[in-house]
């Protein structure tokens, strides 16, 4: 043969090989390939997911009958797949089970599955497992959540009680109540929540003892004779107050602090002098015939009493308060002192108002002084103290089922009363309630003794009444653009709601240490202000209650010498008369 010839028969051989080769070839065997080969599911349960691959037509699961374990699906087609396995129960021992996946001529692949065995078979729970009350009666619920057909509450305390003791399926909300406790002592008790092949439940319930005893010992039935007016109708007959100040809060006794033991005859100077209601800031704390039981002597009320009385036979209005009282109160706004001063506060005021309470319309009881409060924390503390003082009052009953009541903003500070003060505390009996600020804007003017590194005295006050020569002294910042703005805020915050607003206390310091021109000009501008912070308040609807500490010398601010049972400052008591009036 050619070389040509060879090579065509040499092609033509090989190509019949390779085709005799190619035709004796088997087809593509099938595969199966699962993601997992073991699963294990937590005491809980939960989900787990397989991916399946294989190029079979069909694969399935071969034993899908465990009743513990379901199936998303238990057969798909050839390519990719997936099968979701879900236990949603529980069991006390270990299972076990095995998935057997398969798909045409594939080797099977095996999927081992067990869950943890678990300590029970439904759970249960309470939202709370700690429940802390106050010493009277008080309740709070607890939500109990249950997988279990039927549970129950055993309670051995007899002084807890339960608004039911046995429940279903599903959440529950059972009220607990607590009653007083009348002892020193505090205590406690467990309530066990329990189910068959349900973990046990446990409460703790704890009550805090009375820190005091009861003093609201004479309760009587609400008597409203004499006490016709709500706090808006009482507001409108009260034209211009004055304070008894440092008197009956003087530390040490009444007549501790220089002034003379007020006297009927002093009270009805102070009628006579224009006035038709008195504050009488009044110490309570220092005259505790047992301070471990807070009770008060008897003495001490009765002297109250008899202050009280020369004010109503005048035909007076008299907003009596606990005072600074060495601070108990009114330093004390915290949380770490709630539980004390609520119990003082109850205890005082139990006795005050028991003592009190065969007075009409004419008394007025005001729960403290300056709280010193300057942040919403310490503002729900203060509204707790004031919710005390007005639950003591009505407890007593009679009259002061009725009494109209005064509640202090915090410090009496009317931009912070304005921004703190947003709830008012509960009465049962409507708008009976009225609002107390102080009024000593600005400092420098009204009560800065001395100049500071941050700003000196203002012996001067108002638009007209600049010095040209001593301007060291001129006011920079509150003057009559301030006092209309801050009483504005006062009145649309309390005053168009209905709720009257006490001045408490507002005066400026005598500063007679001055001479000449400026003597004369820082007196003209002390009746400036008195009379128009007067004029504006009652403009405002807010009542006015002058501060008078008795005191004649330098930076004092008395109207009146007690001692001589005469008018001392007769410029100052005309300006507040005029501005009244208008």
């Amino acid at each position: 043969m050619k070389i040509t010839e060879k090579y065509i028969f040499l092609c033509f051989t090989i190509t019949g090989l390779l085709f005799l080769l190619s035709g004796c070839q088997k087809s593509e065997s099938d595969y199966l390939t699962v993601s997992k080969t073991k699963v294990e599911f937590a005491k809980e349960g939960g989900d787990a997911s397989l991916s399946i691959k294989t190029n079979a037509r069909l694969w399935e699961i071969d034993n899908p009958g465990s009743d513990w374990i379901t199936l998303s699906t238990t057969s798909g087609s050839a390519g990719e797949g997936s099968v979701i396995l879900s236990v949603t129960t529980r069991t006390m021992e270990v299972r076990r089970d095995t998935l057997v996946f398969t798909a045409g001529d594939a080797t099977p692949v095996k999927v081992a599955v067990s869950q943890l065995a678990s300590d029970y078979l439904y759970s249960l729970t309470a939202d709370k497992t700690e429940v802390s009350f106050k010493s009277e009666k008080d309740s709070a619920d607890i939500v109990i959540t249950s997988e279990a057909a039927h549970w129950n509450i055993s309670n051995t305390a007899d002084w807890v009680l339960l608004s039911q003791t046995d429940g279903t399926t599903g959440s529950t909300t059972v009220k607990v109540k607590a009653n007083e406790n009348t002892g020193n002592v505090s205590r406690s008790a467990t309530i066990s929540i329990s189910a068959e092949g349900a973990p046990l439940v446990q409460v703790t319930i704890s009550q805090k003892a009375l820190i005091y005893p009861d003093y609201n010992t004479s309760p009587i039935a609400p008597d409203n004779t004499g006490m016709n007016s709500n706090a808006v109708q009482l507001a409108a007959k009260i034209k211009l107050g004055w304070n008894l100040g440092n008197s009956l809060e003087a530390t040490g006794g009444e007549t501790n602090w220089g002034n003379p033991k007020t006297t009927k005859a002093f009270i009805d100077l102070v009628k006579q002098s224009g006035f038709n209601a008195v504050r009488i800031p009044c110490s309570f704390n220092q005259y505790m015939a047992n301070s471990a039981t807070a009770q008060l002597q008897t003495e001490w009320l009765d002297r109250v009493k008899e202050v009280v009385q020369y004010c109503v036979d005048n035909d007076m209005y008299v907003i009596l308060n606990i005072h600074w009282d060495g601070g108990w109160l009114e330093n004390n706004c915290t949380t770490a002192k709630q539980d004390e001063n609520n119990a003082k506060q109850k205890a005082f005021w139990e006795q005050i108002a028991t003592h009190l309470r065969d007075f009409d319309e004419h008394l007025l009881f005001a729960s403290a002084n300056e709280p010193n409060v300057s942040n919403a924390t310490q503002m729900a503390v203060l509204l707790s103290y004031h919710q005390t003082f007005i639950d003591a009052v009505r407890s007593t009953g009679g009259r002061n089922s009725y009494r109209v009541l005064v509640i202090q903003g915090p410090t009496t500070d009317i931009e912070t009363t304005n921004t703190l003060m947003t709830s008012l505390p509960t009465d049962n009996i409507a708008n009976h309630l009225m609002v107390e600020i102080h009024y000593y804007t600005p400092w420098n003017f009204c009560g800065m003794t001395e100049d500071a590194t941050w700003g000196n005295m203002f012996y001067y006050w108002g638009a007209g009444n600049h010095s040209t020569t001593d301007t060291a002294h001129n006011p920079t910042w509150g003057e009559e653009t301030t006092v209309n703005t801050n009483f504005g805020l006062m009145k649309t915050k309390f005053v168009d709601k209905g709720i009257p607003v006490v001045l408490g206390e507002y005066s400026v310091v005598h500063r007679s240490s001055l001479t000449g021109d400026a003597l004369t000009l820082h007196l003209a501008s002390r009746a400036y202000f008195l009379k128009y912070v007067t004029q504006l308040a009652k403009a405002n609807g807010i009542l006015p209650f002058y501060w008078d500490n008795g005191a004649t010398g330098n930076n004092g601010c008395a109207l009146f010498d007690r001692s001589a049972n005469s008018v001392f400052d007769q410029q100052a008591l005309d300006a507040l008369v005029q501005g009244a009036s208008i």
